[in-house]
């Protein structure tokens, strides 16, 4: 391990940590960046493979989704991207978002975490507040998808986000729900396990073989909810969950609406 750097990964300690999964993943961990997601991106287009892993202990201009800026404070947060590819083009991703969550909310639970929910598409949520999220972004390649996605989650609450002023969701933190933190290699170890199980399944049947496990850590199931895109109302009415290919269910005056666009707000009415 790193002493003069105690939050830095070391990614010869995580190897040792990811049994199974350890051939599948090159992890690379950096002291700072803008973006690990806009880096990964980079580093695609000069021939990374599937598999690689880029770990920031700093993010200077970390994205959220929506074009949103991702606060966090380096002894407060996980951050990371994961480059994967795909067979087929990007059209056979639906709901890849959707079963990242997933895989999230999986490892989290193996963590000891209880009471783990996902909002549609992209936020990791407890108790009404927003405890990680991810950001996907998709390119053809010549025969395949690729898929760099990063996850970011708070460990505890950093004071410049506690009050979660300006938020959507107030914010929500991993070390107020678990019985006994686990150390951050542990944590990554864990889930990048579960996001190789995901994938596996993903590529092999698409969201559809997930989503009643995904339904089943609904976080706004059978609520009223409002539908807002540029901040303006586009459809309200009470959320079903995900449909098989990911879009987003609900029960309107009009009768069953879907939204398959990740780029809108979702919020309770």
């Amino acid at each position: 391990m790193n002493a003069s750097s105690p939050l830095l990964i070391d990614p010869l300690f995580l190897h040792s940590l990811l049994g199974n999964v350890r051939g599948r993943f090159a992890v690379d961990s950096i002291a700072e960046c803008e973006s690990t997601n806009t880096l990964l991106l980079e580093r695609a287009d000069d021939g990374a493979p599937a598999g690689s892993v880029l770990v920031a202990q700093r993010q200077t201009a970390g994205r959220g989704s929506r074009g949103r800026s991702w606060l966090a404070s380096p002894d407060a947060s996980l951050t990371f991207s994961v480059l994967w590819r795909f067979a087929g083009g990007i059209e056979r991703l639906s709901g890849l978002s959707l079963a990242v969550g997933l895989a999230v909310a999986q490892a989290l639970e193996a963590c000891g975490a209880t009471a783990v929910a996902l909002k549609w598409p992209n936020d990791i949520v407890h108790a009404n507040g927003k405890l990680g999220g991810i950001l996907v972004e998709l390119q053809n390649d010549a025969d395949s998808a690729l898929a760099v996605i990063g996850i970011g989650l708070n460990l505890s609450l950093a004071p410049n986000i506690a009050a979660g002023e300006g938020f959507a969701l107030p914010p929500a933190a991993l070390d107020r729900i678990v019985a006994f933190m686990p150390e951050r290699h542990v944590l990554l170890a864990q889930l990048l396990t579960k996001l190789a199980e995901v994938f596996d399944r993903f590529a092999n049947g698409g969201f559809a073989v997930l989503r009643d496990e995904w339904q089943a850590r609904h976080a706004w199931q059978d609520r009223p909810v409002r539908v807002l895109r540029d901040g303006r109302l586009e459809m309200e009415g009470v959320c079903c969950g995900a449909d098989s290919d990911g879009a987003l269910i609900l029960r309107t005056a009009a009768g069953i609406q879907r939204c398959l666009s990740g780029d809108v707000s979702l919020r309770p009415c």
